[in-house]
């Protein structure tokens, strides 16, 4: 009798065993029923299934990763590079992984791998060797990922996350490389030249305009002096004209006075004249 009660409770807790499973954080799990799916897309918790006739398959669902051999690819100049990249990507639908892949994450990078590169191969036959190395990477892989989603959300359930290129190498290094080379130092010296005859026709503008502005500045400080030594002009006639009305003999012994003393403000100067001469008017009254 306690045989019999061992054994039940020997297959009861079999039974229990093959009964619930667990699936964990990060990943999710395929129910199988003789080979065909019954579920998809457990969520992390225990969970239960059939003893003995249904099987559980789990699988990661964080972020996976490829990383491909170098590849040959021709530029539009139909120049060869060596492309070394890797994508990281991610199970979308798990009935299609399954069934694309058996769920074997090598089986799916080797239906991937193909995919990307026919990808990657339109865009670089599409594009010159001075883009792909200048600036162009980026537009790449996100038309690589774009193109291949298409095909790997609908054959493989997968989804691409991203798709980086780690280098570009060249298989015949002294052709390519003098040829990027002397293709970007062109391309530099036209920009140098266009931003040096930007700058030498701003500096001749610039020369230009302060000439013009200094001219109109000399020619009004010109016309004020003028203006202002006119004025005074006129201001000192009109005092001689009253000190002449007012005084007329007076006025003339003045401005005699003034001859004289700047006649002979020089010490060793010479005057030539005639003794009876106008100049010596007021010397000769003096006496």
């Amino acid at each position: 009798m306690k045989t019999v009660i061992a054994l039940i409770v020997a297959l009861a807790l079999l039974v229990g065993v093959n009964s619930a499973f667990v699936v964990r954080e990060g990943q999710t799990a395929l129910l199988l029923q003789f080979g065909r799916i019954v579920q998809t897309d457990y969520k992390p918790g225990l969970h239960w299934k059939l003893p003995f006739i249904q099987q559980v398959l789990p699988f990661d669902k964080r972020i996976l990763g490829l990383d491909s051999q170098p590849e040959r690819y021709l530029t539009s100049e139909k120049k060869s590079v060596l492309v070394d990249f890797y994508v990281k990507w991610r199970i979308d639908d798990l009935s299609k992984y399954y069934g694309a892949s058996a769920g074997e994450e090598a089986q799916a990078n080797q239906r991937l791998t193909p995919i990307v590169k026919d990808a990657l191969r339109f865009e670089f036959n599409a594009r010159p060797l001075h883009e792909l190395i200048a600036d162009g990477r980026v537009d790449i892989t996100k038309h690589v990922r774009d193109q291949a989603n298409r095909a790997t959300k609908s054959s493989l359930g997968i989804e691409i996350v991203d798709v980086r290129i780690s280098g570009i190498n060249f298989p015949e290094e002294g052709t390519v490389l003098g040829s990027v080379y002397d293709r970007m130092r062109a391309e530099r010296k036209q920009v140098a030249n266009d931003l040096r005859a930007r700058g030498k026709e701003a500096g001749e503008t610039i020369q230009a305009d302060a000439d013009r502005q200094r001219q109109v500045l000399l020619a009004e400080a010109n016309k004020t002096a003028q203006q202002v030594r006119g004025e005074g002009d006129a201001k000192a006639a009109e005092i001689y004209a009253q000190a002449y009305s007012k005084d007329p003999e007076f006025y003339a012994f003045s401005r005699s006075l003034d001859a004289y003393r700047e006649s002979f403000r020089e010490r060793n100067g010479v005057l030539v004249l005639d003794p009876k001469s106008e100049f010596f008017r007021y010397f000769n009254e003096s006496k």
